[in-house]
């Protein structure tokens, strides 16, 4: 394969910047481990509503994407990504409460209202699909460099965790939101330039429209209910998900986490379009492009029709989308880990000091990402991994996390049975449905639904016993001072 040299100095410049980020941000800008782990809580609007939006728009929202309106979506696949823009919009009722907790992770409000062995799990069915979304991330960057460079695919994969690894672990959560607002606006840029440069140097929309199938143009070809199903999946798994808490918990106040999801909401609308037309062009020219499929869709087409910058552009915007996630995935990962079972259930960990928390965190990043590194070689499915990943980790816990910012009197057994029920609701569902829509219902949408109806039903019955409310999910007076101490 001839490699694109042009477009490869574009993306190796691309790399090297986001290195540099992170490694000035570890020099100058880590204090301590709530720097570290959550950007000391002082991210303004911009800063957090691009990290929510980059953090959405990872590698199915753009290679995943274009892949799904190539093969059997069409126009309609738009709604993969529009359907999680409608979705920020009731997440901006819960992003002040969110942001109140004054929390670092799910883990640790959960532990708060409904005790320290629902807490576990909830960690746990975290990490464990973590591994999953930071794996399909780098499966996906290393898929563009070795396209650009027709490198071996595994060798490429190898490069993508390192790169990810390095930035991820110099710079932490500060470095994570700088390079996020970097990577939404390369994202952004990059596709909202190729996309129409590449439909006129293939005759324009007009021309490839007429040769593909009526139906391939329908915005709602995969009907209603699908697109509903999606929407709500979208909110159960923002609320529920620990790399969209943690922008939350990194905003300067609450009024900015609630300003930061319906700005997220916009820019997340404002892309849904992009990869989507791409993969409709590659599908009317998919018999002039050897080898095209809907994994390298999107690429194949820029890198046939476009300039080299162009490409180049794309290939940033694609590597720029899945590190974004990557990175994302694999602090909050190690954070979790740290957080909410080495240093509560650990007696070396109970003893260590703000820098060697620092230390350990950075530890678990390498040591987790070159087990996803791994995790990618077995080449799964990129859009397969991260349904099955959303719906393991946020099915349990969205009841005990969602609804216990909002129902003060919820009781500690609600809390505890939901999480259950809801994983167990998944994994049923998962099963039966293959990990699709089984009467247009997805798994984890499924799943939280159980979850949420245990929730309700065991305070319901508590509530007629006289049972008491569980401890509240926000700190009192006296804790918020004591916090904001610790953490200054």
């Amino acid at each position: 394969m001839q490699v694109n040299t042009g477009a490869l100095i574009i993306v190796i410049g691309y790399l090297v910047g986001m290195l540099v980020i992170g490694f000035i941000v570890g020099k100058m800008k880590i204090k301590n481990s709530r720097d570290y782990m959550i950007a000391g809580r002082r991210m303004g609007l911009f800063m957090v509503a691009f990290s929510l939006s980059a953090n959405n728009i990872g590698g199915g929202s753009t290679t995943g994407l274009a892949g799904k309106a190539f093969d059997t979506w069409g126009m309609s696949a738009i709604w993969y990504v529009l359907a999680a823009s409608v979705a920020m919009i009731p997440l901006a009722y819960f992003a002040p409460k969110i942001r109140k907790t004054m929390a670092v992770t799910i883990p640790e409000v959960i532990d708060r209202r409904f005790g320290n062995g629902s807490s576990v799990f909830s960690a746990v069915l975290n990490i464990l699909a973590l591994f999953c979304l930071t794996s399909s991330q780098v499966a996906a960057s290393g898929s563009v460099v070795a396209t650009l460079t027709g490198i071996p695919l595994n060798v490429c994969l190898i490069i993508a965790g390192l790169v990810i690894i390095i930035y991820t672990t110099l710079g932490g959560m500060i470095a994570d939101q700088i390079s996020d607002l970097v990577q939404f606006i390369i994202i952004l840029a990059g596709l909202a330039i190729a996309t129409p440069m590449v439909l006129n140097a293939c005759g324009g929309w007009t021309a490839l429209s007429s040769m593909l199938p009526g139906e391939q143009l329908s915005f709602t070809k995969i009907g209603w209910v699908v697109i509903i199903g999606y929407i709500f999946n979208y909110f159960c798994t923002f609320l529920s998900g620990p790399e969209m808490i943690s922008r939350f918990e990194t905003a300067k106040d609450e009024k900015t986490a609630f300003r930061a999801s319906i700005l997220s909401a916009v820019l997340m609308a404002a892309m849904a379009v992009f990869p989507t037309l791409l993969g409709l062009t590659a599908l009317a020219l998919k018999d002039q492009i050897p080898g095209i499929s809907s994994s390298t869709a999107m690429m194949a087409v820029t890198q046939a029709y476009a300039p080299t910058l162009v490409t180049g552009l794309v290939s940033a915007a694609i590597i720029s989308a899945t590190m974004s996630s990557a990175d994302s995935n694999l602090l909050c990962m190690s954070t979790m880990f740290i957080n909410d079972i080495y240093l509560k259930y650990s007696k070396v960990g109970r003893s260590l000091s703000d820098k060697q928390t620092i230390f350990a965190t950075r530890c678990c990043n390498v040591l987790f990402c070159v087990i996803a590194m791994l995790i990618s070689l077995l080449n799964i499915n990129i859009v397969t991994m991260n349904t099955f990943a959303f719906a393991i980790r946020c099915a349990g816990p969205f009841a005990a996390y969602g609804l216990g910012l909002v129902i003060p009197r919820a009781t500690k057994h609600s809390g505890q049975i939901s999480i259950i029920a809801g994983t167990v609701g998944v994994v049923f569902w998962q099963i039966l449905s293959g990990g699709d829509f089984y009467l247009g219902i997805l798994p984890v949408v499924f799943g939280c639904a159980v979850g949420t109806i245990t929730f309700f039903l065991v305070n319901l019955i508590e509530w007629r016993n006289g049972v008491s409310p569980a401890p509240s999910a926000y700190l009192d007076d006296k804790g918020i001072a004591e916090l904001i101490k610790n953490e200054s």
